[in-house]
């Protein structure tokens, strides 16, 4: 079964493109903050693959818990919640900005991602809720 991951990136690409309002001056500009943050990962033997495009996450992703202090379990039990509650809002046009919840995420709870794949997610989630203001729960 192939299982993609695309939709984060389009939706990470337009969220980022539609709610930036901010204004650049030449003295405060920092040249790494210009800079989209790309991090992609990818496991052919499954065939899925995650790409996260959006400024800011990578620089954001280094001041979280390293890797290896949340259970693969505890992060499938959170993403598998938040990617429903993601999903339903998609479904939900009327009621949630459509320009945040544009595509559905697919992710199978019974399909093992492994640990970089739901960490990866884990951590997209609490950087989408934080950044656009946003509660999955």
């Amino acid at each position: 079964m192939k299982t993609t991951f695309y939709i984060l990136a389009v939706l990470a690409a337009l969220a980022s493109c539609s709610s930036y309002t901010g204004s650049r001056t030449g003295s405060s500009t920092n040249p790494a903050s210009a800079v989209n943050d790309t991090v992609r990962i990818a496991n052919d033997s499954l065939e899925y693959e995650i790409i996260i495009i959006e400024p800011g996450f990578y620089g954001w992703l280094a001041t979280q818990p390293p890797r290896g202090y949340y259970t693969q379990s505890a992060m499938e039990i959170s993403n598998n919640f938040k990617v429903t509650n993601y999903n339903l809002r998609v479904n939900n046009p009327t009621a949630y900005d459509a320009s945040l919840y544009v595509f559905r995420i697919d992710y199978e709870r019974n399909v093992d991602y492994g640990y970089e794949v739901n960490y990866m997610l884990y951590n997209y989630f609490l950087f989408f809720e934080q950044r656009y203001k946003q509660r999955l729960i």
